[in-house]
């Protein structure tokens, strides 16, 4: 009987000591796997460093330089465009300002030829015609150039000076008394007939002829 307790007793002794054993063997085993993970994340986070800090120190720098240029590059772009365009705008101004000056000359120059034009085609279809069509003609002239000169006129009082202006309205007075003296002179000669009216009424004609174009040459701008 004692035998056996003995033997019992001995066997959970063994029992126990092998138990004991396992659990030391897999604390050991967890702890040495845990060991391996921190090591490997360890390496990991290592290299990662390495490889960053491995990189060209002149990549940054160039990224970042890159950046500056192309900010600098749009900067300078924006301003050429504004500068261009308020060169533009000034042309502009200055073209239109010459055009405004120049181009009313121009514009009655080409409005006297082509009254010429049409007073000169007038008068050769109706040389054939009798005197009271050819009053006619000088008629309808008369009211086309006296039209003229009065915008002409009209023009030049915006262009010149009002001691510019103040002369020439004395000079048109005086040139005005000279026209009418002229036609009536010329008419004196048909005096009682039926053509002292058509030679008078073409006088003036062509003295307004004249008159506008010397205007137009000498004075306007």
């Amino acid at each position: 009987m004692n035998f056996n307790r003995h033997f019992l007793i001995g066997m959970l002794t063994v029992g126990l000591l092998l138990l004991a054993a396992c659990e030391n063997s897999s604390a050991e085993s967890s702890a040495t796997t845990d060991n391996e993970s921190e090591t490997q994340t360890a390496n990991e986070n290592g290299e990662a460093v390495e490889e960053e800090a491995g990189k060209d120190p002149g990549s940054n720098a160039d990224e970042s330089n890159q950046a500056n240029s192309e900010g600098s590059t749009t900067e300078e772009a924006e301003t050429t465009e504004k500068v261009e365009t308020a060169n533009d705008d000034a042309a502009e101004e200055e073209d239109s300002s010459t055009k405004s000056t120049v181009s009313k000359k121009e514009e009655y120059l080409q409005k006297l030829k082509d009254a010429k034009r049409e007073t000169r085609e007038q008068r050769e279809e109706s040389a054939d015609g009798i005197t009271i069509e050819l009053k006619g003609v000088e008629g309808n002239l008369f009211d086309l150039w006296d039209g003229l000169l009065n915008e002409i006129y009209g023009v030049l009082e915006e262009q010149l000076s009002t001691e510019e202006m103040e002369q020439l309205r004395v000079e048109q007075r005086e040139w005005i008394k000279h026209r009418d003296n002229k036609a009536e002179e010329a008419s004196l000669e048909y005096e009682g007939g039926t053509a002292e009216h058509l030679v008078y009424t073409t006088v003036l004609n062509d003295l307004t002829i004249e008159r506008c174009t010397e205007l137009v040459e000498e004075y306007m701008k």
